[in-house]
């Protein structure tokens, strides 16, 4: 009657629905701050700021206005304001961006708009070593001395 067992099935469920994808469809319009763990498909418009772990997909009918910070981001729609991404941002050919930008990877496709101020951050590949030049050996001529004429 009091087992532990009922308990599991509870915990399992709480599990599962945190990983599903967040919807905000076409027609629908949030004005305010968003934040989850979780994916979003934004089809319809948010005014305001949305931080997120999970990827964003911004389709052609989606609209942002506001600050977007999170991991990765697919926009086919419009961005306006700041977007902060720590992973990649990929831009297919209906989308349009404008702003300020800070992301570690950017792909476009053509067609693209992309009006924004771009930081790319994130790890930095080294450059291969240029061959080491010979160094001349410099001549060191104090000011007000002449220097010494060979014979």
């Amino acid at each position: 009657m009091f087992s532990s067992d009922s308990k599991k099935p509870k915990q399992k469920t709480t599990m599962e629905t945190s990983t599903q994808q967040n919807i905000i469809a076409q027609g629908t319009k949030i004005v305010g701050d968003i934040a989850s763990q979780g994916p979003f498909r934004i089809d319809g418009t948010v005014e305001g700021n949305v931080k997120t772990s999970g990827k964003v997909v911004v389709g052609k009918s989606g609209l942002i206005k506001g600050t977007l910070q999170g991991e990765n981001a697919d926009f086919e729609g419009k961005f306006s304001g700041k977007l902060i991404l720590s992973g990649t941002l990929s831009l297919k050919s209906t989308a349009l961006i404008e702003g300020e930008v800070h992301t570690s990877k950017l792909a476009v496709e053509p067609g693209a708009t992309f009006n924004a101020t771009c930081s790319m951050k994130g790890t930095v590949k080294a450059l291969p070593n240029e061959p080491a030049k010979p160094k001349q050996p410099e001549q060191q001529v104090k000011t007000g001395q002449r220097p010494e004429r060979q014979a």
